[in-house]
């Protein structure tokens, strides 16, 4: 089966164009929650630009009884002025998984994976100890990155594919490169023994055939499109239809 995470960082975004509480971080997760998705994402960033610490400390509360807790964020980002700093929320809350990815805050969203050759040295007392908090490590890398097996050696327990130029390639209606890309790196990733993720701007009309490809996908995390499609169709059943493409 592959989980469905839903990233509520569009949640927040409404939220904080406004300022107050609406809408409800925390009430748009619980509905996503009991509609029958299996975790929550977050992406804390150091510009407070959507999700807040408080968001994530409210959040870790919802996330119990099999419900999977999934922060992502850069590591190397400095603490400031309201943000602990990734490492300090992971150690407070202990979520079921990092994903670490290699953004800075000119970036509007995350845009490329980690480079392991170049990265390796910094990253790998980092996984080892975010993983001795209990918490599993999931890396978000490029399809079609050389070495993407050298996660496994840093101490990763899983890659996140980066799926966004898949899926402009699917809008596009020219995918196949794109999607044999994902297909090797994935079968590559799980070869070296590392579970398989995927996520950004994946949605109900590109996922099925990713899923197809990739039949033993361990988790996609959706946000902005999910959110986006539910301003339509309702959150709950928003939710239910990815459920339904991901059989779950």
């Amino acid at each position: 089966m592959t989980a469905l995470s839903v990233n509520v960082n569009k949640i927040a975004v409404l939220r904080n164009s406004r300022g107050g509480d609406a809408p409800d971080v925390i009430r748009a997760a619980r509905t996503c929650i009991a509609a029958g998705c299996h975790g929550i994402t977050v992406h804390p960033r150091p510009d407070r630009r959507h999700i807040h610490s408080d968001d994530v400390r409210a959040l870790s509360g919802l996330c119990t009884h099999g419900i999977e807790f999934n922060i992502e964020g850069n590591a190397f980002a400095p603490p400031r002025e309201g943000y602990p700093g990734l490492l300090a929320l992971v150690r407070e809350v202990r979520p079921a998984q990092c994903t670490l990815v290699p953004d800075g805050d000119g970036q509007i969203t995350s845009d490329h994976g980690f480079d392991l050759a170049a990265d390796a040295a910094r990253l790998r007392p980092l996984i080892a100890e975010l993983k001795s908090h209990g918490t599993r490590v999931s890396l978000f890398m490029d399809a079609g990155a050389a070495g993407i097996e050298r996660a496994a050696e840093l101490g990763a327990d899983r890659v996140e594919l980066y799926t966004g130029p898949y899926a402009a390639a699917f809008a596009r209606g020219d995918y196949a490169r794109e999607l044999d890309a994902c297909v090797l790196s994935a079968a590559a990733a799980r070869a070296a023994g590392l579970g398989v993720n995927a996520g950004h701007d994946l949605d109900q009309a590109n996922l099925p055939a990713l899923k197809a490809a990739i039949a033993y996908l361990a988790e996609v995390s959706i946000g902005h499109a999910l959110i986006g499609e539910a301003l339509y169709a309702g959150l709950a059943p928003t939710v239910r239809a990815y459920l339904e493409i991901l059989g779950a």
